[in-house]
């Protein structure tokens, strides 16, 4: 393993070399690496605007629900409830890549967008549930809605989410979670206007099981929103390799590499939402094959699979065996 603290020198300066130019790489792997390369800092302003609307609105919206007995603008406020927590896991996802590491937290505090991702989702799906819970006994003891108060509330809904949409409409086409947070509000006016029919239809038929009903459609949007992002960051931190990339593919490319005879200890992993990073033991009879292969292979890495921090050991055939060659070792 006498390549190893060369290997390590060499990824240090790699590293500073390419902060910056990884950090934007979506590589087609992940769709785009955070919020602090192509988003301009107008969108600070754009998610507190967008969290401080939003958070009014679920507030005002849930308040009238309960006023006007309408289980659908409950639903719709838990629905909006998302965004805000959706916004500030976006926001506070695109600050913290930003952060600098330190002794104890070596990667920086990049797995916090991970953990962010994996309370939003269990909070909504508690949240959902209760929704769910009261929508069904409003069924089996249906109570009279005020329509027009639930069709006035919910067309706030159809503006507040335009509104929160097109502050992030110029960005959608550069970053992950700029587009993420466009598309939800573009979805969010969609129920809102659910809504506003569903008041309608209660004020022409004074059906009462409109509104439990419509409240069940929206909580299960939710579940089913919200389930993919569970499942996903369960992933992220359990460190399985992210969907956009192909280990196979990986491990034929390092093999591949002029000098490599095999490799072994592969692990592939999430920093955070948005970058890669991948460690693995390359042994190679030549020996070791000098800096420049090493930042090539990173450089390549970055470029083909979207790996922004990749760490190398390099390995003779002669000597002892290294004890992590087992493919059930870790």
């Amino acid at each position: 393993m006498a390549g190893h603290h060369h290997d390590h020198d060499d990824h240090a300066g790699h590293d500073h070399g390419h902060r910056h130019s990884h950090g934007g790489h979506g590589g087609g792997h992940g769709g785009g690496h955070g919020g602090h390369s192509h988003a301009p800092a107008s969108f600070g302003r754009a998610f507190a605007i967008g969290i401080a609307l939003n958070t009014g609105f679920v507030i005002v919206e849930a308040a009238y629900g309960f006023a006007s007995q309408s289980m659908a603008l409950v639903a719709d406020a838990g629905h909006n409830l998302s965004d805000v927590l959706g916004l500030l896991v976006a926001w506070i996802a695109s600050a913290l890549v930003k952060r600098a590491p330190s002794a104890r937290f070596t990667y920086g505090l990049r797995g916090s967008s991970i953990l962010a991702a994996l309370f939003n989702a269990v909070f909504l799906l508690v949240a959902t549930g209760a929704i769910a819970w009261e929508a069904v006994l409003r069924l089996m003891s249906p109570e009279p809605v005020a329509g027009v108060t639930v069709m006035v509330v919910a067309g706030i809904g159809i503006l507040i989410n335009g509104i929160t949409a097109w502050l992030f409409a110029s960005g959608k086409g550069s970053d992950i979670n700029i587009r993420g947070a466009y598309l939800h509000m573009v979805a969010d006016a969609a129920v809102s206007l659910g809504v506003v029919l569903a008041g309608l239809a209660i004020v022409l038929t004074g059906a009462l099981w409109i509104d439990p009903v419509v409240s069940l459609a929206i909580a299960g949007l939710i579940v089913w929103m919200t389930w993919g992002l569970l499942r996903d960051s369960v992933v992220m931190a359990l460190s399985a390799v992210p969907p956009g990339i192909d280990p196979e593919a990986v491990r034929r490319f390092l093999e591949a590499r002029p000098g490599v005879a095999t490799l072994h200890d592969l692990h592939i992993w999430p920093m955070s939402t948005t970058e890669i990073a991948l460690t693995a033991h390359l042994v190679m009879p030549g020996g070791h094959p000098g800096n420049a292969f090493l930042l090539h292979l990173a450089e390549d890495l970055r470029k083909t699979f979207g790996i922004g921090h990749a760490t190398v050991q390099i390995e003779g055939a002669d000597g002892p065996a290294c004890n992590l060659v087992p493919e059930d070792v870790v």
